[in-house]
């Protein structure tokens, strides 16, 4: 990419960051169609193409972006003192959905991302692909495992509640109806109700 693109207006920036986002989220790398992400930026092709060069360059940057921004986030908004399982979860959460108030689609990009199966997308990105799921673990490594019922399995615990909180998640995005604080708290209210089910 063209690092001038960093010389534009952060509002102008993010515009262009917003529109890629979500065309990516909606339609994967291989249906995504640059006219629509100028469209939505209110941009000009050739504007997009001078920064990015190409649809590949421009997901690229979109990936490394997100992944960035998202660790940033989980720097500050996750406390390296807490071990409570839920509670991390939970600071996970507020921290993804702190980035998602100045990128909506942020998320939605990652989740379709995991799905990606264009060889060249899967390629540039490889070396990225990794990081956010090692910093999951980094963080959940940290939970008191002593806290759980005896019957209680924690693979299937996180199976839940990510089912759980990507299909809150999509469904608002669907109907149109997301709210970050509103769908935070709707969150918070699964992880009560998980943990007294599966504390002593």
């Amino acid at each position: 990419m063209n690092e001038k693109f960093f010389d534009l207006k952060k509002e102008k920036q993010d515009r262009m960051i917003n529109a890629s986002l979500k065309i990516f989220a909606l339609y994967g790398y291989a249906h995504a169609s640059t006219d629509e992400i100028v469209k939505e930026a209110g941009i000009s092709k050739g504007l997009l193409f001078h920064y990015f060069i190409s649809k590949l360059g421009l997901y690229t940057f979109i990936y490394d972006y997100s992944v960035r921004y998202i660790m940033l986030e989980l720097s500050t908004g996750v406390s390296s003192k807490e071990t409570d399982y839920f509670e991390l979860i939970s600071q996970i959460k507020g921290s993804q959905l702190k980035a998602m108030k100045n990128y909506p689609y942020i998320l939605q990009f990652l989740n379709r991302s995991r799905e990606e199966n264009v060889s060249e997308a899967l390629v540039e990105t490889r070396e990225k692909r990794d990081i956010l799921p090692d910093q999951y673990k980094e963080i959940m490594a940290r939970a008191d495992a002593d806290k759980f019922k005896k019957n209680a399995d924690l693979n299937k615990v996180a199976r839940v509640l990510e089912f759980t909180m990507d299909g809150l998640m999509s469904e608002q995005f669907r109907t149109g109806s997301f709210q970050p604080e509103l769908y935070f708290q709707e969150v918070r209210q699964y992880l009560s109700m998980m943990k007294g089910f599966c504390y002593k």
